[in-house]
């Protein structure tokens, strides 16, 4: 079974059936992030369509300012939700700096609530590298998932001395500093994603679709001079280990056991 880590199922439209189609068909095990409040219920919608989908509750950080004032708001669907992501800051893309205190707030409200939950996070860092560091450790995060790291290296390496796995996306196949990043990440921290359907579309202009992992795990076999069963199974052990102790999670280890893959 093929892993990936990192899908946004809800912004698919029309294409949703033949995205659905290709995660049974490729076998993929599929992590549906949400953005906000309406993402998180349309992935639960999906999720109720198909076993090989886990949608996960978070508020991106380009939707914190619409939430960070009705926080109690959102606490039953973060005890509802398995895993959380996605969340993150983002003092990149987002030029605004009056933003930047929402999204801290939103984000260490979640952190908070990861904690004591004791759940899975996936994290959206650009920009924000070395404060996402720090939040984690304050927060005691156990399991963080790190989304499409193009950051600092010498945040990289203390990001890997913290115990953080990383993703490593369609990106891979074009751009020289991911291909960097991809064979610096230690066997057992690498997972892999796509962020479709609009990480390809963000590079090419198409549409991504979920078989595009396959294109992934070959990018990255090729820059870990690895073959591409060695790195899907790699990630499918690396992702089962994650999930190995986890209660909110212990329904997946039936379909990702080695036997269903």
């Amino acid at each position: 079974m093929l892993i990936d880590a990192h899908v946004h199922l809800d912004k698919y439209e029309t294409d949703l059936k033949q995205a659905l189609q290709e995660i049974r068909s490729h076998d993929i095990f599929t992590i549906a992030v949400a953005m906000d409040v309406p993402s998180y219920r349309r992935c639960r919608e999906i999720g109720d369509e198909c076993g090989r989908v886990l949608p996960t509750f978070g508020i991106h950080p380009r939707r914190a300012p619409e939430y960070v004032d009705r926080l109690s708001e959102l606490s039953p669907l973060v005890e509802q939700s398995p895993a959380i992501g996605e969340i993150g800051l983002d003092f990149h893309w987002v030029k605004d700096s009056s933003q930047y205190p929402a999204q801290l707030r939103v984000l260490e409200y979640f952190l908070a609530a990861a904690h004591e939950q004791n759940k899975m996070v996936n994290l959206h860092t650009k920009g924000a590298e070395r404060k996402i560091l720090d939040l984690l450790e304050r927060y005691d995060i156990q399991r963080a998932i790190v989304h499409w790291y193009s950051g600092p290296m010498d945040i990289f390496h203390a990001l890997v001395q913290f115990g953080a796995t990383f993703t490593v996306g369609v990106e891979v196949s074009y751009s020289e500093t991911i291909q960097a990043i991809a064979r610096e990440i230690p066997d057992h921290l690498l997972l892999t994603e796509t962020d479709n359907p609009g990480g390809l579309k963000w590079l090419k202009g198409s549409i991504g679709m979920p078989r595009d992992i396959e294109s992934v795990i070959d990018a990255v076999a090729r820059v870990r001079n690895s073959s591409p069963e060695l790195i899907a199974r790699m990630v499918h052990a690396n992702f089962l280990r994650m999930i190995e102790a986890d209660p909110w999670l212990k329904d997946l280890r039936a379909v990702l056991s080695p036997s269903e893959a």
